[in-house]
């Protein structure tokens, strides 16, 4: 498996909180993507989840993300939909292609490398969808896995 170091641009995001199973991706996904467009906001390419701990050590109902899409334009945020900046940031990045089920080893690379190489971890495990199941079978899903981090010194 692969590993990059790599600068991740600063973006606009309407984002929503999650809370429960994963199942309810798409879902949500589909709820954001009608909120930008309702809104008049331009999709800029990035769809993203940032999961805040693990279903390792969670139970399913007690999980918590964030699902979000890159956009250009002002709105104003709803009550389930929000606008931030996310800032320009370090990660550390794989590709990993199959099911989003799978992605489990490819985020215990990321924390593997960076604790064996002396990087800080910076924030959660982000996972930028590259495809869409709509698209293409599972088995060629793509996800870029990121993990925020800061240099060793």
């Amino acid at each position: 498996m692969e590993i990059t170091e790599k600068m991740v641009e600063g973006v606009r995001v309407a984002y929503m909180d999650c809370r429960g199973s994963y199942d309810r991706i798409p879902r949500y996904i589909a709820e954001v993507a009608e909120w930008v467009m309702g809104n008049g906001l331009q999709m800029t390419g990035r769809v993203y989840g940032t999961y805040y701990n693990s279903p390792e050590d969670v139970s399913e109902e007690d999980l918590v993300y964030e699902i979000g899409v890159s956009i250009a334009g002002e709105a104003e945020p709803s009550e389930k939909i929000k606008i931030k900046d996310l800032p320009a940031h370090r990660v550390l990045a794989t590709l990993h292609e199959g099911p989003y089920t799978e992605v489990g080893p490819a985020i215990h690379a990321l924390i593997d490398h960076a604790t064996e190489n002396g990087y800080e971890i910076a924030g959660p495990i982000t996972e930028v969808y590259l495809n869409s199941p709509l698209e293409v079978d599972e088995s060629e899903l793509l996800t870029e896995v990121q993990l925020p981090v800061r240099r060793p010194d």
